[in-house]
C-alpha cells in the first residue's frame, strides 16, 4: 500500500528550502547594504574634515554668513530700485550674447553628435569595427567639464565668446551623440534596406531612411540642451569667456556700490532661463504629442 503521508510531506519540505534559501538571500543582501552605507558614510565623513582642514576649518564659521551676501545686494538694490530697468536695458546685450553662445555651441555640437551618432550605432555604422573607437571619443567629449575645456582654449585664443562656443559645443557633441545613438537604435532597419536595395550609398541611406524616423526625438534632445548651455555659456563667462557671467563676475568682484547692477543681471539671467526653459517644453510636448497622435 501507498504512503500518502510521505507524497504530503515532500512538497512541503521543498517549500521550506525555498523559503530558507530566499531569507537567507535577504539577510546577506541587507548586511551588504549596511556594510555599503557604513562605508560611504564613512568616506563622506573623512573627506568633510580633510575638506574642512585645508580650508583652515573656516567651515562652521562661515556657514551662519551664507545668507550675507545675499541680503546684501537685496538691500542695495532695492534702495536703488528706480535705476534696475535702465541696468537691465544696460546689461541686455550681454544676455543676447550670451543666448548666441548658447545657440552657436548647440547648433555645432548638434550636427557633430548626429554624425558620431550614426558611426557609432549597431547595425547602422559605416564602419562597424570603428565603433568602440567612436563611442570612447564621445565619452571622453562628455566626460570633460565644459570649464575645463574653456580654461585651455582661453589659455590659448583668449578670452571672449569664441572659447565659449568651442568648449560648449565638445561636450554638447558628446553629449547629444550618446542621446542621439540611443534613438537612432531604436529606428526600423526596413527603409535602410529598402534604400540599400536600389543602390543608395550610406550617406542616403541615413539621411532617407533613419533621420525621418528619429527627427522628433533629436529635436526634442537639442531643445533641451539648448537650455543647459545656456546656464554654460553664462557659468563660462565667469572665466573670461564673455557674455552675461561676464559682467556678472566684474559686478560681484567690485563688491558693495555695484550691487544694484549684479542684481539686474540676476534678473535677466533667471528671466532668460526661465522663458527658454517654457519655450523649449511647450515644443518638446508638441513633438511628444505629434509622435502619440
Amino acid at each position: 500500500m501507498t504512503d500518502f503521508s510521505l507524497l504530503d510531506t515532500a512538497p512541503t519540505q521543498g517549500v521550506d528550502r525555498i523559503q530558507s534559501s530566499y531569507l537567507q538571500q535577504v539577510r546577506k543582501r541587507r548586511l551588504y547594504g549596511g556594510i555599503t552605507l557604513l562605508v560611504f558614510v564613512l568616506l563622506m565623513v573623512s573627506g568633510f574634515n580633510i575638506a574642512d582642514d585645508r580650508n583652515a576649518g573656516s567651515f562652521w564659521d562661515g556657514i551662519g554668513k551664507v545668507g550675507d551676501y545675499p541680503a546684501d545686494v537685496l538691500s542695495e538694490a532695492w534702495e536703488k530700485l528706480s535705476d534696475l530697468p535702465g541696468l537691465i536695458v544696460k546689461y541686455f546685450p550681454a544676455l543676447i550674447e550670451t543666448i548666441n553662445i548658447a545657440a552657436v555651441s548647440t547648433l555645432i555640437g548638434a550636427v557633430f553628435g548626429l554624425i558620431f551618432s550614426l558611426l557609432a550605432t549597431r547595425g547602422l555604422a559605416r564602419w562597424p569595427r570603428l565603433i568602440p573607437l567612436f563611442r570612447r571619443m564621445m565619452d571622453i567629449m562628455r566626460a570633460v567639464p565644459e570649464i575645463v575645456i574653456a580654461l585651455v582654449l582661453i589659455f590659448v585664443l583668449g578670452g571672449g565668446p569664441v572659447p565659449a562656443v568651442i568648449a560648449i559645443a565638445i561636450h554638447t557633441a558628446g553629449a547629444l551623440g550618446k542621446l542621439f545613438s540611443e534613438a537612432a537604435e531604436n529606428a526600423s532597419l526596413k527603409p535602410v534596406e529598402g534604400l540599400a536595395s536600389t543602390g543608395a550609398n550610406w550617406s542616403q541611406q541615413m539621411w532617407l531612411g533613419v533621420i525621418p524616423q528619429v527627427a522628433p526625438n533629436y529635436l526634442s534632445y537639442g531643445l533641451l540642451r539648448f537650455e543647459i548651455n545656456i546656464r554654460a555659456s553664462a557659468i563660462l563667462g565667469f572665466v573670461g569667456a564673455g557674455g552675461l557671467g561676464y559682467e556678472l563676475r566684474n559686478a560681484m568682484a567690485w563688491g558693495p556700490g555695484r550691487f544694484d547692477e549684479a542684481a539686474a543681471i540676476f534678473i535677466l539671467l533667471f528671466g532668460s532661463i526661465v522663458f527658454f526653459d517654457q519655450l523649449s517644453s511647450r515644443f518638446r510636448n508638441r513633438l511628444s504629442e505629434g509622435r502619440a497622435t
